[in-house]
């Protein structure tokens, strides 16, 4: 992989090449040193440009298509929307069109996009910061947009578009104490005991980062271990540990904790998590498929499936993926819950969650695993926790988040989870 030039523009026009151009998600660049050419100022400000960008991703374009008859080749109209966002947010427009008419003439055509960046930027910059709010909320692709709106109507989907526009703030999960991770942090506590920042700073310069106080974690994903309920002395099992978030949780309630996760690289960070809070699990590389060493008192299932309940953080996922693995996802997660269900204790319990906003990777998994396992049911009692609307609480017995829900206190990210007992 190429490594983009060291300048946060330059870097930011760059991602977006991988991201539009080779369907590549940003961690996935990032952790392989996409940026490292940057300082951590000149990082993160690229990061924040190209975030962005995709999520104003539609209305870049459609104020750009006003001024261009003929689309670009990618790399100029990446060029233009870096810009187009930048503008639209306030960005001197003298450094902003400078600098992308500099970036436009080091393409191997440059000599031929320079004048049209130049024109197109003026005209963009004088107009866009009064017409930005103004045009429609970018929507999701078709590939995800159709089936959400068959789950869940036009409405809701809307409302999701529009969380998936607006972002999302900072949420950490407190090793012990909740209230006083926030008074140490200026955060707020939600009501289901995750600490948001709305106006983060570096993470690693925040205050409780050195001395392993707390972690970063959506308040949706905390969830899932705390209905778990993991018990001081428990055996449990936490499959796909990856980043560890989940892990740490059920370390933190004095369980004996087993954490899975077949990637070398994701499970060294889960490790350097572990390390940061003074928390132990044994945590293995291992294919969650081939664990043998049950039984369990409980198991934590965070399934592989399509993310697309992480949008908001994650712009890039409707643009990088197409949709086509999830058939196979979903028939990985079937099998995944087969293979916990005999991992498990006779009465043993297992937590199934995803961060997906499809129903057939959430609420039809576990209707055909109960078909399929007779005696397995939802525990519906161990849904009553703080925070927890009963409006999340399925058919079946599972929660379904939404990044639509708490509009009022900035969102969450979408999720589904179910506790199975025999």
């Amino acid at each position: 992989m190429a490594t983009p030039p060291a300048s946060a523009r330059k870097s930011a026009v760059w991602l977006m090449d991988q991201v539009m151009g080779e369907h590549r998600m940003l961690a996935d660049i990032l952790a392989r040193g996409g940026l490292d050419r940057l300082p951590p100022e000149g990082r993160a400000r690229a990061q924040r440009l190209t975030l962005e960008t995709l999520r104003g991703l539609e209305r870049a374009d459609r104020l750009i298509s006003r001024h261009v008859r003929r689309k670009p080749p990618l790399h100029i109209r990446n060029i233009l929307r870096v810009a187009t966002v930048e503008l639209a947010h306030g960005g001197d427009a003298h450094g902003v069109v400078g600098e992308a008419v500099t970036l436009a003439a080091g393409f191997k055509r440059g000599a031929n996009y320079k004048s049209l960046v130049n024109a197109v930027l003026r005209k963009i910059a004088v107009e866009a910061p009064r017409s930005w709010n103004d045009l429609r909320t970018p929507r999701l692709p078709d590939w995800l947009r159709r089936p959400l709106i068959a789950a869940y109507g036009p409405g809701a989907v809307a409302a999701m578009e529009a969380a998936h526009l607006a972002g999302a703030p900072l949420d950490l999960t407190a090793k012990s104490d909740a209230g006083a991770v926030a008074d140490l942090t200026g955060g707020t506590v939600l009501p289901t005991g995750s600490i948001r920042i709305d106006t983060p700073g570096q993470v690693s310069a925040m205050a409780g980062y050195d001395t392993g106080d707390w972690w970063v974690q959506d308040a949706a994903a905390a969830l899932p271990a705390r209905i778990l309920a993991a018990q001081e002395g428990e055996r449990v099992l936490d499959l796909c540990a990856a980043p560890g978030g989940k892990t740490m949780q059920l370390a933190a309630s004095g369980a004996r904790v087993t954490a899975l996760d077949i990637s070398q690289d994701r499970m060294a960070r889960v490790i350097e998590n572990l390390k940061r809070t003074n928390l132990e699990a044994d945590c293995r590389v291992e294919d969650a498929l081939a664990h043998e060493d049950g039984p369990y008192d409980a198991i934590l299932l965070d399934a592989p499936c399509s993310a697309t309940g992480t949008i908001r953080r994650h712009p890039d996922l409707p643009h990088a993926r197409t949709g086509d693995e999830i058939d196979s996802l979903i028939a990985l997660q079937a099998a995944m819950i087969n293979h916990a269900l005999s991992l498990l204790k006779p009465e043993g319990r297992l937590l199934f969650c995803t961060c997906s906003l499809l129903p057939d990777e959430g609420e039809c998994q576990i209707d055909e695993a109960i078909a399929r396992h007779p005696g397995l049911r939802t525990d519906r009692e161990a849904l009553n926790l703080p925070g927890i609307d009963p409006s999340w609480i399925t058919e079946e017995g599972g929660v379904r988040l939404r990044p639509d829900y708490w509009p009022d206190r900035g969102g969450m990210d979408g999720f589904y989870m179910a506790l199975l007992r025999r």
